[in-house]
């Protein structure tokens, strides 16, 4: 029998494989990732494993996809259910993104401690928006949900296996390879020919609109290893003349604790594909709708925490506008020294950083303290750091920014149609998890263990 955490591995691995055939600057950047983890391990020691173990590090892969329908996402939710992994988060790219990105997002992952040890594979999965009038006009949007239901992603037969692996949480050895074949080969990128005029159609609205629902089937959009040094990633691709996008999302490089996530690509490469003319002829063309991504993780940040880094995203961007000459990793730096914890020790004592406690071995005699920062400072316990599991919408939508062909069109004139986690939750036919619930529950576990061993009357806050 084959687990869920074992469907979930096979599966990241052999998706990986797949698309490294199909975006060959895609195996560079695995290659050179590895070789970035391998001299920061030999040069940081035991440090670089603060927030993962090299072997997880290594193992470690999101991907992207693409769906235009409810009905497909409820289909993808259920594959992905099969490999143990749930909705977390709600990420609105209408709104993160300046250029028309006409989706809304959820990444389905593991949520338990133990199955992100085992593997933390995820897949950040956009859903096209064609009840937004800013983007689609009546006659558009009815063509284009046409479209969309004429279509099928997944096979019953996929879609079957999928259900029976959630159910026993498991499948025979057999019918577990059945479904990875089938659910890579779902993922592939297809060779029909596609509608030339009706991509374009699309294309003018948003490249991305037109690579959901330009076409008859999904595809993986791009495959993202983790690095330890995302810097010195960046520099080693470029030297090996790949064309990187112009910058690294999210935090700044500083001196102080890594936080949240860091991530950057390599620009979506020109791929031959079939086009049919409106005469019915095909001929060969190129479509630049994939990319390589890779990524730096760092410490969950509280509800508080998260704010802060918004309020210094913002800050950022405001001087930069003011002062368009100078660098901007340089503000973000100079910005992040004044009001930013610079320590692990203080992002825990302010309860901006999302932390594992546990009672120390050789903590000091006498009577433990009550409050947490007491218990910090004086040695009873020590603090380690929860990886951030999760994206952040400004960097989803820089990163599908950096990658478009055109900006794309929207009509600032319309309102925009609502969309929330709550009707996200209907639509994947389960809930969507709050990731901030999810790390504060973590951490909470471990402060109410910490009680039991110190004998204290409440766990300590």
């Amino acid at each position: 029998m084959i687990s869920q955490w074992q469907l979930r591995a096979a599966f990241a691995r052999r998706l990986s494989d797949m698309y490294g055939r199909e975006v060959p600057a895609y195996t560079t950047l695995v290659d050179v990732s590895h070789e970035v983890n391998e001299d920061v391990l030999r040069a940081e020691g035991a440090g670089a494993e603060r927030l993962g173990s090299i072997s997880r590090v290594t193992a470690e892969r999101h991907g992207a996809i693409r769906v235009g329908t409810p009905q497909e996402l409820a289909q993808v939710a259920r594959i992905f259910g099969a490999l143990g992994m749930h909705p977390v988060g709600f990420y609105d790219l209408r709104e993160a993104a300046a250029s028309a990105v006409p989706v809304v997002s959820t990444a389905f992952r593991p949520i338990d401690g133990e199955e992100l040890a085992r593997n933390p594979f995820r897949v950040f999965t956009s859903l096209l928006t064609p009840a937004d009038p800013r983007f689609f006009d009546a006659d558009l949007r009815a063509r284009l949900e046409t479209f969309l239901g004429s279509r099928t992603l997944f096979p019953p037969e996929l879609l079957t296996l999928a259900d029976r692996a959630v159910a026993a949480h498991e499948l025979p050895d057999e019918d577990a390879e059945r479904f990875l074949q089938l659910a890579v080969r779902a993922f592939e990128l297809s060779r029909e020919p596609i509608d030339r005029s009706w991509y374009r159609t699309l294309e003018k609205v948003s490249a991305v609109a037109a690579d959901i629902g330009g076409v008859r089937s999904t595809h993986i959009n791009h495959l993202t290893p983790r690095v330890l040094d995302i810097d010195e990633l960046y520099r080693r691709m470029t030297d090996r003349g790949i064309e990187m996008i112009d910058t690294i999302q999210g935090p700044p490089r500083w001196s102080g604790p890594d936080v949240l996530l860091r991530q950057t690509s390599f620009r979506a490469l020109a791929e031959p594909r079939a086009l049919r003319a409106p005469d019915g002829s095909v001929t060969s063309g190129a479509l630049r709708v994939r990319f390589g991504e890779v990524e730096a993780r760092g410490i969950a940040l509280t509800r508080e925490g998260r704010a802060r880094y918004d309020t210094l995203l913002a800050r950022v961007d405001e001087q930069a506008a003011q002062h368009p000459a100078a660098d901007r990793g340089e503000l973000a730096r100079a910005l992040w020294a004044e009001d930013f914890p610079g320590s692990e020790r203080e992002l825990a004592r302010r309860g901006l950083g999302y932390f594992t406690y546990h009672a120390a071995a050789d903590r000091p005699p006498g009577t433990p303290p009550a409050t947490l920062g007491e218990l910090l400072d004086q040695g009873w316990v020590r603090a380690e750091p929860i990886v951030y599991e999760d994206f952040l919408p400004r960097s989803a939508a820089g990163i599908f920014q950096s990658n478009l062909s055109g900006e794309g069109s929207r009509n600032t004139d319309r309102e925009g149609a609502a969309y929330d986690s709550a009707w996200l939750s209907d639509a994947v036919g389960r809930e969507v998890l709050d990731p901030f619930a999810l790390y504060e529950r973590q951490q909470n576990h471990s402060l109410d263990q910490v009680a039991r061993e110190l004998d204290l009357l409440a766990a300590p806050r």
